[in-house]
């Protein structure tokens, strides 16, 4: 029997879940057991009658910071139920941008525990006493980690057995043959004037697999000159 994939996200903002998640296919497959979601209030780990969460940063600036005590007294309830075998990551702009290789990865791994930071972010200390894996959407700030959970939560469970239906839908999509995906026609054949490619209604399967890698190629090489130059020197 196939290992249930389950992540528990912490955060200020358990509210926010499943939002996106509950919907479409990854919320059809939630609801059908394939995988399994929870949510962690790290404002209840708090010890002052305040439910303080976060401080003022030493050495000065603006914003806050969430304070070490509180997210280590989280993430070990987090660990209390699914043990020091769960991988965890820390959502930051700052951490290892996720691709797909990333998201494979994870995919692959179970449970996660994803800490949605707040405010400037987290102590230096629990991120370096708990080992957390710091992961990033991109070079750019969001909010807070939530939007970021979900992203990653999303990407994941597509790849779960049974979660998109047709496994071959998975196969040809953007990165996973380290370039970006060809381009896709359907119904009408015309539409304000525009036909689709000939050789996509030619009934040559071979032509159309030789058009499809030809259009990948080109796109990739004109708007991800990175992901071209893997591509070109064999890199994942």
């Amino acid at each position: 029997m196939t290992k249930l994939w389950q992540a528990q996200v912490l955060t200020l903002f358990p509210e926010m879940f499943p939002g996106a998640l509950g919907a479409s296919l990854a919320g059809k497959a939630l609801k059908e057991g394939l995988w399994s979601l929870e949510t962690l209030d790290i404002r209840q780990f708090a010890s002052n009658k305040h439910a303080s969460v976060d401080d003022t940063p030493y050495g000065g600036g603006a914003g806050m910071v969430m304070r070490p005590d509180v997210v280590d007294a989280a993430i070990n309830g987090a660990e209390a139920k699914f043990g020091k075998a769960a991988r965890k990551i820390y959502l930051s702009p700052r951490g290892r941008v996720l691709d797909q290789v990333l998201v494979k990865e994870l995919a692959a791994s179970s449970p996660l525990l994803l800490l949605c930071g707040r405010y400037e972010g987290v102590d230096q200390r629990v991120i370096e006493a708990q080992a957390l894996e710091e992961v990033s959407l991109g070079d750019f700030v969001l909010a807070g980690g939530e939007v970021a959970a979900m992203a990653l939560i999303e990407a994941c469970t597509r790849l779960l057995p049974g979660v998109m239906g047709n496994a071959a839908t998975t196969e040809e999509e953007s990165f996973e043959a380290g370039l970006l995906e060809y381009p896709h026609f359907t119904r009408p054949a015309e539409w304000k004037g525009r036909t689709v490619p000939e050789v996509l209604v030619s009934g040559h399967h071979e032509k159309v697999k030789v058009w499809r890698q030809a259009e990948a190629e080109k796109i990739t090489q004109a708007r991800r000159p990175d992901l071209w130059n893997r591509y070109q020197t064999g890199q994942k």
